[in-house]
């Protein structure tokens, strides 16, 4: 039997959509309330701190999905299978860069310092996994600092010139050159 109640889990993904398409500031609680379709009642049940909390949630749930499927299988599966992972698991969360990165949203906005810890977490966790998986391939681990950032730096630029043009032709190109480049140099070593 389907259920017919509102749960704080239905609204998280949500929220996320919301924030995506009005940004912190814009997604007022009476834009919340009316995209949702939860009264306000229910949107401070959920979450008392208000859109603060409900903000902080949505990163919480963006970090968790990425854990499970971009990290952790960076950390743990041989270089090349892991690259190919991630390249398939960010094409398909950015919806080949159709889709902002929400965190990288809130990392350029006037809310940053309200989420700072949360943000910063974010990347270095992403670029350090992603150093450790380079190194597994054989780059020496300077070296693979310094490609994690650029292939991080290719995937958001990706995804800003993707949004830019319309053409989600830009995000599979950034991202499988600086893949291609990652994995032509690991190979080479």
């Amino acid at each position: 039997m389907a259920r017919s109640y509102l749960e704080r889990s239905d609204l998280v993904p949500q929220l996320a959509e919301i924030f995506r398409r009005h940004g912190y500031e814009g997604a007022s609680i009476g834009v919340i309330a009316k995209e949702t379709g939860a009264g306000r009642s229910s949107l401070y049940h959920f979450f008392p701190g208000g859109k603060e909390e409900m903000a902080d949630a949505v990163l919480a749930q963006i970090s968790d999905w990425f854990e499970v499927h971009i990290f952790a299988p960076l950390r743990e599966r041989p270089a090349q299978q892991a690259l190919a992972e991630m390249a398939a698991s960010v094409e398909t969360y950015f919806r080949s860069g159709q889709r902002i990165c929400l965190v990288g949203a809130f990392a350029l906005d006037d809310v940053r310092s309200r989420f700072s810890e949360r943000i910063e977490s974010y990347f270095a966790r992403w670029s350090e996994a992603l150093a450790e998986c380079l190194q597994r391939a054989g780059w020496p681990e300077s070296a693979a600092r310094q490609e994690a950032i650029s292939i991080l730096a290719a995937i958001q630029g990706g995804i800003v010139l993707t949004r830019a043009s319309g053409n989600a032709e830009a995000f599979r190109t950034a991202l499988s050159s600086a893949l291609a480049r990652a994995g032509a140099e690991a190979i080479g070593r």
